[in-house]
Parts: C-alpha cells; sequence; structure tokens
C-alpha cells in the first residue's frame, strides 16, 4: 500500500508541476513577437499538456487503486470532497485544451493577466486537498 501511495503522490506532484506551468507558458505566448516564437511555445505546450495528461492518469490509476485496497474510507467525507476537487481539477486541465487549440490557430482572445490569473487555480486546489487528506476535518 506504501508504494502505491508513494506513487500517488508522485504523479500528483508531476500534475501540479504541469499545471502550475502550462498557464504560464500561454501567458508568455501572448507576448511572444514572432511566429517562429509563437511556434516554440505550442511545441512546449503540447509536450508539457502530454506529460502533464499522463501524471494526471497516474494520479487517478494510483489513487483509485488506494480505494479499491481499502474501500472503507468511501466512508468518510473528507475523501467525497478531496474526489469533487479532483474531479474538478481533471475539468480545469481539460479546459485548458481549449487554450492550446485558440494558439495553434492564431485564434487567442485571451491577455496575459488573464493567463496569470488562472495560473493561481492550482495552488487553490492543492491547499484544499492537502488540508483535506491531511487534517481530515470531516
Amino acid at each position: 500500500m506504501l508504494w502505491i501511495k508513494a506513487l500517488h503522490v508522485i504523479f500528483m506532484v508531476c500534475w501540479f508541476a504541469a499545471l502550475f506551468y502550462l498557464p504560464r507558458l500561454f501567458a508568455y505566448h501572448v507576448e511572444a513577437g514572432s511566429s517562429e516564437e509563437k511556434a516554440r511555445f505550442c511545441l512546449m505546450e503540447r509536450r508539457l499538456f502530454a506529460l502533464g495528461s499522463i501524471a494526471m492518469l497516474g494520479t487517478w490509476v494510483f489513487g483509485l487503486w488506494m480505494l479499491m485496497m481499502a474501500p472503507g474510507y468511501m466512508q468518510s467525507g473528507w475523501l467525497h470532497a478531496k474526489l469533487l476537487l479532483v474531479v474538478l481539477l481533471t475539468g480545469y486541465h481539460h479546459w485548458l485544451i481549449v487554450f492550446m487549440r485558440r494558439f495553434r490557430g492564431n485564434a487567442n482572445r485571451s491577455t496575459a493577466r488573464f493567463f496569470k490569473l488562472i495560473n493561481e487555480v492550482p495552488a487553490l486546489f492543492l491547499v484544499a486537498i492537502v488540508i483535506l487528506v491531511v487534517v481530515k476535518p470531516f
């Protein structure tokens, strides 16, 4: 069980790293000048999103594996809240595809400031999830 938990945490850390950096890449992309720079950002964004998606999948797989090994945890309110946040975070992850597609099609309508603001969303999720898992407030 501890190996599965360790892998869950490792994949989660990698997923959050991607979620923290991808909107920042978008902000830099908005400020890029040349078409070569913009093409480079598209490539970087696509690769980071792919790695983040693998990390997200690993987080889900090892998290669900732990739940199957300890189904009694499903009675805990904190776990229900955590799972809701993880589902919402997964939605946020997939929402970022919209921006990647807009950049690829030269149709971005968002500002660098917008991307810097949404860059803070994963931090809020991280704080809430860690508090739920460690403190188990309910």
